[in-house]
């Protein structure tokens, strides 16, 4: 009988356990401010994957009064293709309390692509650390979360 409590007890702290690492995982879906707030975008789950779309810029349109396109991009095929909408993060994914990592973000002002950590350590505080090798040569980037 003993055994019976503890193996019940177990399945149903399993199961009670699986909607509370979701919704950790989860956290950083929703849309997110620059620190400077002339930058917005969009994160949200393809899949087992992270990613972020830029959906807002303060100034999304050039002198000549056209939507700003990727004109730094290394391909010459996507120079063309507007940055709003443009996917800047991609491929994270979640590895312990408030980190996921795994991605990398596009910088469309440089056409760079960097290695990428997202983390937080409030619910309305996001940590974008972009780095080229290790993490510890980087820098790091605090967005807030647009309500």
């Amino acid at each position: 009988m003993n055994f019976k409590i503890k193996f019940a007890t177990l399945i149903i702290s399993i199961f009670t356990s699986i909607p509370s690492f979701s919704q950790e995982s989860d956290a950083l879906l929703g849309l997110w401010q620059s620190e400077h707030g002339n930058v917005r975008i969009q994160l949200y789950k393809s899949g087992n994957s992270y990613d972020g779309k830029l959906v807002w810029l303060k100034e999304d349109t050039d002198e000549s009064g056209n939507p700003k396109t990727d004109i730094h991009n290394p391909s010459e095929v996507l120079k063309s293709q507007p940055v709003k909408g443009l996917e800047v993060l991609s491929g994270f994914s979640y590895k312990n309390s408030g980190v996921w990592e795994g991605g990398t973000v596009y910088d469309p002002r440089s056409g760079n692509k960097y290695s990428c950590k997202l983390s937080m350590s409030r619910s309305d505080r996001l940590e974008i650390r972009a780095f080229k090798g290790i993490s510890l040569i980087g820098k790091t980037h605090v967005w807030s979360r647009v309500r």
